[in-house]
């Protein structure tokens, strides 16, 4: 998982709690739609390092 992958899925968490954490019976906050987009750039994130591999065997 790369650093930008890790960071995202973190925000997610953090939003997500927060949301949790504050509004318990709102259904849309600004809380969880940071989660949610979040969530997506920690998927982009890793589909894009699963695409650009390192190979350290220089041929």
């Amino acid at each position: 998982m790369s650093k930008s992958a890790a960071g995202f899925l973190i925000l997610a968490f953090l939003s997500g709690a927060l949301h949790f954490w504050l509004f318990e019976q709102t259904e849309v906050t600004p809380p969880l739609i940071g989660c949610a987009v979040f969530a997506v750039l920690f998927l982009l994130a890793l589909a894009a390092g699963r695409k650009f591999k390192f190979d350290p065997v220089l041929r």
